[in-house]
């Protein structure tokens, strides 16, 4: 089975064919396709201390996510499971796991799903500030037309540079300056209804106000060398993406056990 082992490295890493590795061992294709199918991981055993989770879910097709925990001071995943929607149970349980398993969470850095930030007691949260970024992003798109807009986006782009004292500053002068302009009403001609004019405006500068207690936490706990972002977890599920485009039209086991493979590494 050792050398079968080896077929995860040659099929996954050197996007070598069944046929090619086949020639390799001098065995038939449909004899290695089977001793693939059994092929299993030996995770390299790491003992539970002090760890800085940084954890997100990443989807290669409709419906299968693969939720990631990885520990940042070693750069390895601890831990992941396969989930049909990224939820927070899902994540607060996966927490739970590491906890009972020994290890003592120092952080947490996540990308901000809604009510997620203060669900792990007293564990200092971080929100990945390019997903804050991305937020506002989708509320006034990246090339704004109407001035508050334009610059609410000049000062979030301003976020990962500033600290909390200079950005909280930058915000609520601004809020303050369009304050008339965010309070502005129209009638809908159809239902007669009064709405707020610039709702996607309010909801971009509201989403900033609420989770401003979690954008500059790296910088409340300097000791803990906690990311701003959650970058080394996004890049790994990057070139994960790009493994599993050069392996096509595998099943679902045998695509989980090239995921578990490139996972544990």
């Amino acid at each position: 089975m050792k050398t079968y082992r080896k077929v995860l490295e040659e099929y996954v890493d050197n996007n070598q064919s069944f046929k090619t590795i086949a020639s390799k061992l001098k065995v038939s294709s449909k004899t290695l396709r089977r001793k693939f199918s059994d092929i299993g991981l030996t995770e390299p055993k790491i003992v539970p201390c002090k760890c800085l989770i940084i954890m997100d879910t990443v989807y290669t097709r409709r419906g299968f996510g693969i939720m990631v925990f990885r520990d940042h001071y070693r750069k390895r995943n601890l831990y992941w499971k396969y989930v049909p929607h990224e939820t927070n149970g899902e994540y607060i349980s996966g927490i739970e796991y590491l906890e009972e398993q020994g290890w003592n969470i120092l952080g947490i850095v996540c990308d901000g799903k809604r009510g997620i930030l203060n669900s792990f007691g007293s564990i200092p949260v971080q929100l990945c500030q390019f997903h804050q970024i991305a937020i506002v992003t989708r509320y006034i798109t990246r090339k704004p037309k109407l001035l508050p807009n334009i610059e609410l986006k000049e000062i979030v782009s301003k976020l990962t540079t500033s600290t909390r004292d200079e950005f909280e500053l930058l915000l609520f002068d601004w809020h303050e300056r369009w304050e008339f302009f965010l309070k502005q009403k129209s009638k809908n001609p159809e239902t007669h209804k009064i709405h707020y004019a610039h709702k996607r405006l309010r909801s971009a500068y509201r989403s900033l106000v609420s989770n401003l207690p979690y954008l500059f936490t790296y910088l409340k706990y300097p000791d803990l060398n906690m990311p701003n972002t959650s970058n080394s977890i996004e890049g790994k599920f990057s070139r994960i993406k790009t493994k599993l485009r050069n392996h096509t039209g595998l099943k679902l086991e045998k695509k989980k056990k090239i995921l578990d493979y490139l996972l544990s590494k």
